[in-house]
C-alpha cells in the first residue's frame, strides 16, 4: 500500500507520515524502487498515533505509550501515568482558559461600545506598558 492510500484509510495526511517515518515512530518497508510498503501493522501503528495525537498527547508521550503497546511485559499503572500526566496538563489549560473568558467577558461587558475614545479592553491590553 502506498502512502497515499494509507492516509486515506487513517486519516493521517501524508505529510504528517512522513515526519512520523523521519522522526523514528513509524518505519514502513521500502521497495526495489525506494517506494514506502505500509503493511497492516503500519496501517494499525498510524491508526494509533492518530488517535492519541487526537487525544492531544504529545509526540513524545505517543512514543512512549506505543512502546508500551507493543510490550506484552507492560504494566498498566505506566500507560496510566501518561495518560494522568496528561490529563492534569488539559486540565490546567482548561483552567487558563477558564480564567481568560471570565477577564476579556468583564472588559467586554465594561465597554461601552459607542463613539466615545475611552475603551477598558484598551486601557486593560495597555496596562502593563510603562510609558517613557
Amino acid at each position: 500500500m502506498n502512502i497515499g492510500d494509507v492516509a486515506k484509510r487513517t486519516g493521517v495526511p501524508a505529510k504528517t507520515i512522513r515526519y512520523y517515518e523521519d522522526i523514528g515512530l513509524i518505519t514502513p518497508a521500502r521497495g526495489d524502487n525506494g517506494y514506502r510498503r505500509f503493511g497492516n501493522a503500519d496501517l494499525h501503528r498510524l491508526a494509533f498515533l492518530g488517535r492519541a495525537r487526537g487525544l492531544g498527547f504529545s509526540i513524545e508521550d505517543c512514543r512512549a505509550l506505543l512502546a508500551l503497546y507493543n510490550d506484552q511485559d507492560r504494566a498498566s499503572a505506566d500507560v496510566k501515568v501518561i495518560a494522568q500526566g496528561h490529563l492534569a496538563r488539559i486540565e490546567a489549560k482548561i483552567a487558563e482558559l477558564q480564567a481568560m473568558h471570565e477577564t476579556l467577558g468583564e472588559l467586554v461587558r465594561c465597554c461601552s461600545g459607542d463613539d466615545r475614545p475611552d475603551c477598558p479592553i484598551l486601557s486593560d491590553l495597555g496596562a502593563g506598558l510603562t510609558r517613557g
